[in-house]
């Protein structure tokens, strides 16, 4: 049975989304196709898409009836997690082939990589390349050849586009294939260490950029918990991997059995009779279950952007309130850097996904009536573990104990009895924070503001031995509108070597931090944003505001009649408009939602 207040919160997005949801699913049944879809295309259209096909493929398209499955991917080879891809296809057609199936590559997406644009000026076309993957999912899936589609992608923007756009082709079965994360290298602390020992300046590049690649050192997912592993997470808990799949490393005989696996369970799932679209894989419910998720693994604060994204697209209307509401009802059962030393090989190790959903489910926590990939049963298979017998591919239940609960904790004797994210609300607006990476006793900040334009402003701050007091960093004018919400994951070291000379500080910023950001207070996605004429564009420095994470407090502590008499700040932003491609992303600023509504171009 679900825990009564997670079922409460469900019941009110329930009935919040209701016109939405019922319009959705209206469109997804326009679209659906008895009978493969290519059979609805001309001759000429169908000569067209399969003319560069071999002759088996040309006959089995173009007279038989069997479902044709479409791939699009992530691919390139600069960025590790996603080289693994490019020996996928072949694959993957000999899968299909198997069950007498055809496959086809249907279109490849962009994946820049945060880590590599990071305090560049790239950074500025992050946010906005998840909509522009979910356009180039839609281009790929728009030529209608396709009965289902398989997905591709592991990092920041890429999952939450590919599912974006694969919601609006809901009426196909889809699934999400990984590539797993690399192997261990240089521990998260040490990493942390030599990253703030140069922003103190104590050690030069030459070590610094040792340090790093020593950490991120071959091809898979950065192991750290941040955003590309919260993806997968996501996409195992709302159903949409194979059970056990997310965190198996590259180049291994189970990722390589795991990926044939899959491509014969979405073949399975597109056959009449068995047939389950991503429309009825993804509702309510399962968006629920990913933000209980979410919060349960202390998982990328990039997610309170991107789960309301992916929501809507389904037609289900999700708020800061519903995550903080469910952070409440939901224990923090993980410590994963940076909310703890492990990576993620290592919470895969002492019992991953499968012991973390069958905790979840025997509590109550997950809805267990949701269809998946797997079809009608409910979560029961993601509680059970991928391994090889004798080459076979079997499941077996995932451990009944957690090895290591330094790592992996029962629900009923949590790290925390809350989740890791918090809505904070007061007169400056609505933003979230992330806790479970914060001590406690750095959780609740009154100071001083210090107000930057950017965050170049900030690190010089730094180095120039301005910031040595306690104060609250404002960095405003980094919202989507003004310049595409970057990360400002670079500012974690220099205020982290403050906080570690014992200074009261905190962050508020309408930008965004990296999913590997922790022990700083970091009030992050500040809405309405400075651009937006919101508040944070009234802070003075000196001005006295409060950050209490503990109750959800977000206040700038000046009387309201001096507020009124204040001008909103300005800025030239130009500079942050050309340059990098970024003057090709101008309508998308011109025309971006509000970060709690997923920080969209899209309107649902």
């Amino acid at each position: 049975m679900t825990d009564s207040k997670i079922a409460a919160i469900t019941e009110r997005i329930i009935e919040r989304s209701r016109g939405a949801r019922e319009a959705y699913l209206a469109k997804i049944e326009r679209d659906r196709s008895n009978g493969p879809a290519r059979k609805r295309l001309s001759c000429g259209n169908l000569a067209h898409g399969f003319a560069a096909s071999t002759n088996a493929d040309k006959a089995a398209l173009a007279e038989g009836d069997a479902p044709n499955l479409g791939v699009i991917s992530s691919y390139n080879e600069m960025l590790s997690a996603h080289e693994p891809y490019g020996t996928y296809l072949d694959p993957i057609k000999k899968s299909a082939y198997e069950v007498g199936m055809t496959a086809q590559f249907a279109g490849g997406v962009p994946a820049m990589c945060d880590g590599v644009t990071q305090g560049r000026e790239g950074m500025d076309l992050s946010l906005f390349s998840r909509d522009v993957i979910a356009m180039s999912t839609a281009i790929a899936l728009s030529h209608d050849m396709f009965d289902g589609a398989i997905c591709l992608g592991i990092c920041d923007k890429i999952v939450p586009g590919l599912a974006i756009g694969s919601l609006s082709f809901g009426q196909l079965p889809v699934i999400f294939i990984p590539a797993g994360p690399m192997t261990p290298g240089l521990p998260n602390a040490e990493k942390v260490r030599v990253r703030q020992l140069f922003a103190e300046g104590k050690v030069g590049r030459k070590e610094l950029l040792e340090a790093e690649s020593a950490s991120y050192h071959s091809a898979g997912t950065c192991t750290f918990y941040g955003t590309a592993n919260s993806n997968q997470m996501l996409m195992e808990i709302m159903g949409l991997h194979l059970p056990g799949s997310s965190f198996v490393n590259p180049g291994t005989p189970l990722r390589d059995a795991l990926t044939d696996a899959a491509v014969k369970q979405l073949a399975a799932i597109t056959m009449r009779g068995n047939y389950t679209p991503m429309a009825e894989v993804v509702n309510e419910k399962t968006i629920v279950n990913g933000m209980v998720g979410l919060l349960a693994t202390g998982g990328s604060t990039n997610h309170a952007i991107h789960i309301m994204a992916i929501a809507r697209a389904a037609g289900v209307i999700v708020d800061w309130q519903d995550l903080s509401d469910l952070s409440d009802a939901v224990p923090l059962m993980c410590r994963i850097y940076p909310n703890g030393l492990a990576d993620i090989n290592r919470f895969q190790a002492v019992g991953g996904m499968g012991y973390l959903m069958r905790e979840l489910r025997k509590e109550g926590i997950l809805h267990d009536d949701v269809k998946t990939v797997m079809g009608e049963g409910g979560l029961a298979p993601y509680t059970q573990e991928p391994f090889l017998d004798d080459g076979k591919l079997v499941w077996r239940d995932a451990p009944t104990e957690s090895l290591d609960d330094g790592v992996l904790r029962p629900a009923k004797s949590a790290f925390s009895p809350t989740g890791g994210m918090r809505l904070l609300t007061g007169n400056l607006g609505r933003c979230v924070i992330k806790v479970s990476a914060v001590k406690p006793e750095h959780r609740k900040v009154k100071a001083p503001a210090v107000v930057f334009q950017t965050q170049n402003a900030l690190q010089e701050a730094f180095k120039a031995g301005e910031l040595d007091k306690d104060f609250i960093a404002v960095v405003r004018f980094q919202g989507p509108k003004a310049c595409g919400m970057p990360e400002l994951h670079k500012l974690t070291p220099p205020l982290g070597v403050l906080q570690d000379r014992g200074y009261k500080v905190a962050l508020v910023t309408d930008g965004r931090m990296s999913g590997a950001s922790g022990k700083i207070p970091a009030a992050i996605h500040l809405t309405p944003e400075a651009l937006d004429d919101g508040p944070i564009g009234l802070v003075r420095d000196g001005d006295i505001i409060e950050v209490d994470a503990e109750s959800g407090i977000l206040h700038l502590h000046v009387d309201e009649k001096e507020l009124a008499a204040r001008e909103h700040a300005s800025i030239d932003l130009s500079e942050s408009h050309e340059g990098m491609g970024r003057e090709l992303f101008a309508p998308l600023r011109q025309t971006v939602g509000a970060a709690e509504e997923g920080a969209t171009v899209f309107r649902w």
